[in-house]
């Protein structure tokens, strides 16, 4: 059985940081596509980062490019989202994905969710 577990998330103020974790288990992450997705009220879920399955290509949406960093941690299958310069839109609930087949992009596996709140 494959897990995520997303962890991280709080309250803070505009032009602060968070970084978020997803920690996997169940399988080694190492050669699968992870992402992180967003859903804030009353929106669809929207795509924010990913990473691909050799590690080596990172892609962002354009509303967190240069604010927003995605990395993986092999040895703990683990991966972060690490979120600079908040702003109040970017508050959501941050949700872990994970590629179901290795060289795909169609993700299979989601963690439960962290709720981020950046205040104005």
């Amino acid at each position: 059985q494959v897990h995520l577990v997303e962890s991280g998330g709080g309250l803070v103020q505009a032009g602060g940081s968070l970084r978020l974790s997803c920690a996997a288990s169940g399988r080694t992450f190492s050669s699968y596509a992870m992402a992180w997705f967003r859903q804030a009220p009353g929106k669809e879920r929207e795509f924010v980062a990913a990473v691909s399955w050799s590690g080596r290509t990172t892609t962002y949406a354009d509303s967190v490019k240069g604010r927003f960093t995605i990395s993986g941690d092999n040895a703990k299958n683990t991966v972060y989202l690490q979120m600079n310069s908040l702003k109040p839109e970017d508050t959501a609930v941050y949700y872990c994905a994970a590629a179901g087949r290795t060289h795909s992009y169609e993700y299979d596996y989601w963690g439960q969710g962290t709720q981020v709140t950046v205040s104005s």
